[in-house]
């Protein structure tokens, strides 16, 4: 079998996004100004940003969502889009997860309220990898699918379904969500020996690693021994780990790259809800196409800035000309 394209399969979630005058302290008011319905999620957000880019390559949903309304839009979504759904599965014992994203209209910044829904039932027991003609299986997020996070057999059954894919001959790379607990040390480590590719952002690295990566600009000593250290973990290829200003990838052979992120005004940021995983998209469709690692992480950050253009996570994303054309309009930070 030769394997092309991208099975995606983990959180599906619909972003119901408002944009806010102010956060506001705990009892107090905050203004609605617009709101938006969009898609939210590690493989929803991946696929539809590399459908809207043009993709030449084979695109397909694994995962659960509820019978219910927010269900079949994520599916119709999916669909219009040319994104196989076969195995984007509907449920009645839960329903479809969603997230109240409340973004402060002049500065981007966002929180976020999420019903888990669906998701947490999803543990891809029916994905039948050597059947399945993909060659990257991308799962996503890690401490927020709570079957595939819970203890299965010793390790968490994460671990085993990427394994499975691995087995088959898919390339797996996995996204994690920023979640405020101690579970980063329990559930993600067990996982790592089965990830080829891991995106993560530095609160996760530092929250897994136990390396801290403060400021805008973390320190690159301090990045590359957060990397090596996940690569001790056990990825088996790369680690790219992205910040506000930037991305930082290192290798299991050793190789390092620091990228800059574009310079977005910061009157054209509309939103950061999608921009983590609009610059894993742009990776990983260097990395399927087979660019240099400096490539794939320069089409990462272009789209992560197409990603702040919009309050939705892809409502900014244009073509691939267009997002790389970004680098050129905007240029890099400092």
């Amino acid at each position: 079998m030769t394997r092309t394209g991208i099975l995606a399969a983990g959180n599906f979630i619909v972003d119901h996004v408002k944009m806010v005058d102010a956060y506001p302290h705990q009892d107090g008011l905050a203004n609605i100004g617009e709101a938006y319905r969009s898609n939210g999620g590690s493989p929803y957000n991946i696929l539809k940003d590399l459908a809207l880019m043009g993709a030449s390559f084979p695109l397909a949903a694994a995962g659960l969502v509820g019978a219910d309304a927010d269900g079949d839009f994520i599916r119709q979504d999916c669909a219009r889009l040319g994104i196989d759904i076969r195995h984007l599965r509907q449920t009645k014992k839960a329903p479809t997860s969603y997230t109240d994203v409340m973004t402060v209209s002049d500065t981007g910044r966002r929180t976020f309220f999420h019903q888990r829904g669906a998701n947490a039932l999803f543990k891809g027991e029916r994905l039948d990898f050597g059947q399945l003609p993909y060659r990257f299986f991308h799962l996503g997020y890690l401490m927020l699918l709570d079957a595939l996070d819970a203890p299965w057999q010793g390790r968490p059954r994460a671990a085993d379904l990427l394994a499975r894919a691995r087995a088959a001959g898919c390339l797996t790379s996995v996204d994690i969500v920023s979640e405020a607990s101690d579970r980063f040390r329990s559930v993600v480590p067990p996982v790592l020996p089965e990830v080829d590719y891991l995106f993560l952002n530095e609160y996760e690295a530092s929250q897994i690693t136990g390396v801290s990566l403060k400021g805008l600009h973390p320190e690159a000593g301090a990045l590359a021994q957060a990397g090596q250290t996940l690569l001790n973990m056990g990825v088996r290829r790369w680690v790219f780990i992205h910040f506000t200003r930037g991305v930082f990838g290192i290798s299991a052979r050793g190789e390092a790259y620091r990228q800059a992120a574009l310079s977005v005004p910061a009157d054209q940021i509309r939103g950061a809800a999608g921009a983590g995983d609009a610059l894993a998209t742009g990776v990983l469709w260097g990395l399927h196409e087979g660019w240099d690692i400096q490539a794939c992480l320069q089409l990462g950050v272009c789209t992560a800035a197409a990603s702040l253009l919009d309050p939705t996570c892809s409502g900014g994303i244009g073509s691939l000309d267009e997002v790389l054309a970004l680098g050129q309009q905007l240029g890099m930070t400092a």
